[in-house]
Formats: structure tokens, C-alpha cells, sequence
């Protein structure tokens, strides 16, 4: 019996996924899966084939659910992918306690809609949006391949579908770097051929108030280089006698933020420029004495860029921002020496590092296995996350290199998403070129193909990488690396294939009025799957 094909029972479903609290990190994070596992187990497919459906840990206790439907002996397969976690709610103000009820927080939407930007009072009186924490971003496009599962079940195609949904998108993508070896794994032991991966995040506006219906070939590269300036402390009454990391954070924000050298544009997308996720100072406590180090990071898209090409403009800038911290504080300097005529003030230079180049450092004054004892005694006695442990690794090893402060040392943190497409590979044009075909003839909609989903996805970790550059610059330069975190190249190369992303229609993502239109996305958008995954079996 399929419960999940109508628009109404779509909509149904959505508000039970949505009900469910995931934030990213959560309890509510760990009991979703469960949900969903509870509600495919009870298809008599499932009852039957019970190994077809699994719950598979990570390594923190959360857990990733695969539900493979095969077709016969048949080896062609197709992965539905999706995240199930979402971004925290403080956002919604008073309206807090109804981010996850959808239907009742629509409600509260229409009575306050006076009050709320045009574009969403209109979406509003349309009377076919649905408001809530996830509800765009992503779990329509989970409940879709929740009814394509169905399909499955029902012999609609002509080969194997893997619906594959996991956590930690919003995150680090732990999730999905868990998913690769249990996808490898699978395809060794149930002997499936993976023809292509289907995304279903939802369309991303490329300005306010397009109105273009976007499916996508691809998805956005990121990287997080992190800047660690180690200065030197002073007493606030002697200020010329160290070099505030404060001030040097500000003159690399200056360099670093919205720098145009950054953007990339292919045909017709184009990357933002970088902006700063993260800068202070690593000072504990208040006192009168200057903190003696500070750390920024910064959030860099590209398409496709080689990483030498990123890694060598952020040195540049760097540079830049050194040379700049000199020149700005001799000038001060001299300044205050024609005020205070005894005062003079001590040469210096501030030194511009990759991380590697401090390890090496490290290394050469005190040994490969004392840098490696002490970075072991961190990783063991490790208490915070991904960026905050990355800064402590460059941390230490500064500390034993002191004397060449000031200085700022560039290193890179996960979260990694490589940029990948599949834009000029002829199968994947062949479906997009026939779901374009099917929903302007059908529904008089003209999708346009974009090469690249801009809101980041998981399909960076199975899609054909879109520049050909090597990674070591950033392997090596990634604190994490061999302490805790291993980027699994290897296994990518392994699973590479085809990719697409096709979701619902949404506004909003990662704000308080993130909502989902419901005529495209479950009237419209399961017939258009239907259509484009019978293609990718062809």
C-alpha cells in the first residue's frame, strides 16, 4: 500500500518529518532515523527483505539510514540522497516553540503577515506555502524520495533505487563521510552498479525575487582557510612594547573580506566573495594585559579554481596584511615618538607561515616525536569541535616556536566540500535535456540547468570534481589531518559518478521564514522525478 503520492499525503508527511526537532547535534538529531526506519519497516517490502533497510552508526552515536529497493537481478542503480538535520531555531523570536509545527506556525505567519516583507506576504496569500524549520531545507526533498521508495516498492522502475539520508549536513558533513565506505560496502555485497546520484535539495534563488525554477548538474566547492596571529602580550600602559593580535585580525579582515579577487564566474554563475565565519581573540579572562593571539576563518566558494590557485591568494593576502600591520604600527610608532621624545621603538617583522612550515619548525628544534607526543596528548584529552581543535593544534605548535612572533599562520579546517559537476557529461545532459522537455510541455514550467547548487551539498563527496588540482596543499596544511580527521580520497575516487540535484521550490533557507511551495513540489515535482530517474535507468 503507498501512503505517500498525493500532494495532501506528501504534506502529511513533511509536518511529521519536520515535527521532529534535528538540529544538528541533537538529540531529536539521533531520533529521526528511527522515525523513518519505523515508517519504511513497515512496507511489506522491507518485511520481507529486512537486510534492505539499516540503520548504520557513526561514530559519535548518531546514526545514517540506507533502504535499498532492488528490481530482480537487475545491477543498475540509482541513490536518492538527503540530510535530515536542520539549523537551530533561535531565529524565530517569539515564534520560537512553532518553528517545528508547520501547519500551526503557517497560521501564526497569516495573522502577523502585515508585518512581514512583500515577497512573503504574497507567498502567504497564495494559501500554497508551508512554513518551519526544514521544511525547505531538506526535508521535502526527503519526503519525495519517501514517495519514490514507494514507486520502487511498486515496480515503477526498471532497476535498483537506494534512498540514502543522513545527518550532519548543516555541519561537518560526518554524515555523508560515513555514508562512503557503507555505499562501497554495499555495492561490493549486494553487486549494484551505481549509474548516478539524485539530490534532492530544494532550488536556491540566485537574487531576491527570481522567479527562475532551477534544477542543478552540480554543487558548490568550499574551503575554510584559518588565520592564527600570534602577537605579543603588553601591559595596556605600554602598548608599543608588544603587537596586539586584535590589530592584526582587523588588517586581515580588511584584505580577506568581500575581496573581489576571490570571485568566480562561469557563464552564469558567480561565487561571493569571502566572508568572515569566526574572528577573536583567545584571551580567557579580562586584564590589563593585551592578548597575546587571535584567530579568524573564512568562508571561500569556488566552482572551479584549483586549491594552489586559492591557497596562493590567500598567502598573497596575507602578505599584504603583514606588510600592512608594519607599516600601520611604525607610523604610530613614530607618531608618539615625537610626543614621548625618549621613547623608541624595537624593530620588527611579522612573519607569514603555512602550517606546515611551523610543523616543520617544530620539528627541526625539538623533534618529530615530541611535536607528535604533545599534539597525541591533545587529541586524547580533545573536549572541543572541528575549528576550535584545529586552532588549539596551531596553538601548541606556536607556543614552541614563540620567538618568531609576530606571525600568522595559515591552515585550513574541515568542513572540505570539493566543487563537482556533471554539466558536460551526455548522460546527465540527455536527462536534464528530457526533464526540461516533459515539465515545459506538461506544466508550462521552464526549468533552467544550473552547473552549480550554491547552498552547499553532500554531492561533493560523489560527483566528478570540477578542477583537476591535487589537494595535498590542503592535506598538508589541515591540523586535523592524521588527528582525528582523514579526507577519504581514496574512497571518492572509488565511488565517483554522475550527479544531479532536482528538489522542491522553496524561499528562505537557514531563516525564519524558510518555507516550501506545495503545487510544484508534490503535484508537479514526483511525476518530474519519476520521469527523470526512468532516463537514468535507460
Amino acid at each position: 500500500m503507498k501512503n505517500w503520492q498525493t500532494k495532501e499525503e506528501l504534506t502529511d508527511l513533511l509536518c511529521s518529518l519536520v515535527n521532529h526537532q534535528s538540529i544538528t547535534g541533537s538529540m531529536a538529531e539521533i531520533a529521526l532515523p528511527e522515525y523513518i526506519y519505523h515508517l519504511l519497516a513497515q512496507k511489506e517490502y522491507f518485511q520481507t527483505n529486512n537486510h534492505h533497510l539499516k540503520l548504520h552508526p557513526l561514530d559519535d552515536g548518531r546514526r545514517l539510514l540506507t533502504a535499498l529497493v532492488k528490481k530482480g537481478n537487475k545491477k543498475e542503480t540509482i541513490i536518492l540522497l538527503s540530510h535530515f538535520d536542520v539549523v537551530g531555531v533561535e531565529d524565530y523570536g517569539s515564534l520560537q516553540n512553532l518553528a517545528f509545527h508547520p501547519r500551526e506556525l503557517t497560521h501564526e505567519m497569516n495573522k502577523i503577515k502585515d508585518k512581514l516583507p512583500d515577497e512573503v506576504q504574497r507567498d502567504i496569500e497564495n494559501g500554497e506555502w508551508l512554513f518551519g524549520r526544514g521544511s525547505m531545507d531538506m526535508k521535502a526533498g526527503l519526503a519525495l524520495h519517501m514517495s519514490l521508495i514507494e514507486q520502487a516498492i511498486d515496480d515503477e522502475f526498471d532497476g535498483n533505487i537506494l534512498l540514502v539520508t543522513v545527518p550532519d549536513e548543516e555541519v561537518n558533513s560526518k554524515g555523508m563521510l560515513t555514508a562512503l565506505p557503507v555505499l562501497n560496502q554495499l555495492k561490493e555485497e549486494e553487486d549494484l552498479i551505481y549509474r548516478a546520484c539524485l539530490n534532492g535539495e530544494p532550488m536556491f534563488s540566485k537574487y531576491p525575487g527570481d522567479s527562475a525554477y532551477y534544477v542543478y548538474a552540480g554543487s558548490i566547492g568550499k574551503v575554510l582557510p584559518g588565520f592564527y596571529c600570534y602577537g605579543k602580550e603588553s601591559h595596556v600602559g605600554e602598548p608599543f612594547a608588544g603587537i596586539n593580535p586584535n590589530l592584526m585580525v582587523s588588517f586581515l579582515s580588511q584584505q580577506l573580506e568581500l575581496n573581489e579577487s576571490f570571485i568566480e564566474k562561469i557563464d552564469d554563475e558567480v561565487t561571493p566573495p569571502p566572508v568572515s565565519l569566526m574572528q577573536r581573540d583567545l584571551k580567557e579572562e579580562y586584564s590589563v594585559q593585551t592578548p597575546n593571539a587571535a584567530i579568524s576563518m573564512y568562508n571561500v566558494l569556488y566552482l572551479k579554481q584549483t586549491f594552489d590557485e586559492i591557497n596562493k591568494k590567500l598567502l598573497t593576502s596575507t602578505k599584504k596584511a603583514a606588510q600592512e600591520i608594519e607599516h600601520y604600527i611604525k607610523q604610530k610608532a613614530n607618531n608618539y615618538a615625537t610626543i614621548a621624545t625618549d621613547f623608541t621603538m624595537p624593530d620588527f617583522n611579522v612573519s607569514v607561515l603555512m602550517y606546515e612550515d611551523l610543523y616543520a619548525e617544530a620539528v627541526k628544534r625539538y623533534g618529530e616525536h615530541e611535536v607528535v607526543r604533545r599534539q597525541n596528548l591533545l587529541v586524547n584529552q580533545r573536549d572541543k569541535g572541528d575549528r576550535d581543535f584545529s586552532t588549539m593544534l596551531v596553538q601548541d605548535l606556536a607556543s614552541m616556536c614563540k620567538d618568531l612572533a609576530p606571525m600568522i599562520i595559515l591552515f585550513y579546517s574541515p568542513p572540505f566540500y570539493p566543487a563537482v559537476s556533471s554539466y558536460d557529461d551526455p548522460y546527465i545532459k540527455d536527462v536534464m535535456d528530457h526533464v526540461k522537455s516533459y515539465t515545459s510541455s506538461t506544466y508550462e514550467i521552464d526549468l533552467t540547468v544550473a552547473e552549480f547548487f550554491t547552498g552547499l551539498s553532500d554531492l561533493s563527496f560523489l560527483g566528478p570534481v570540477s578542477s583537476k588540482g591535487k589537494l595535498n596543499q590542503l592535506t598538508v596544511n589541515m591540523p586535523l589531518q592524521n588527528n582525528g580527521f582523514v579526507f577519504p580520497e581514496d574512497i571518492m575516487e572509488k565511488l565517483t559518478m554522475p550527479i544531479l540535484n532536482i528538489g522542491p521550490l522553496g524561499k528562505s533557507p537557514h531563516q525564519w521564514t524558510e518555507r516550501v511551495e506545495l503545487v510544484y513540489s508534490f503535484e508537479y515535482l514526483p511525476r518530474i522525478l519519476t520521469k527523470a530517474i526512468h532516463r537514468l535507468l535507460i
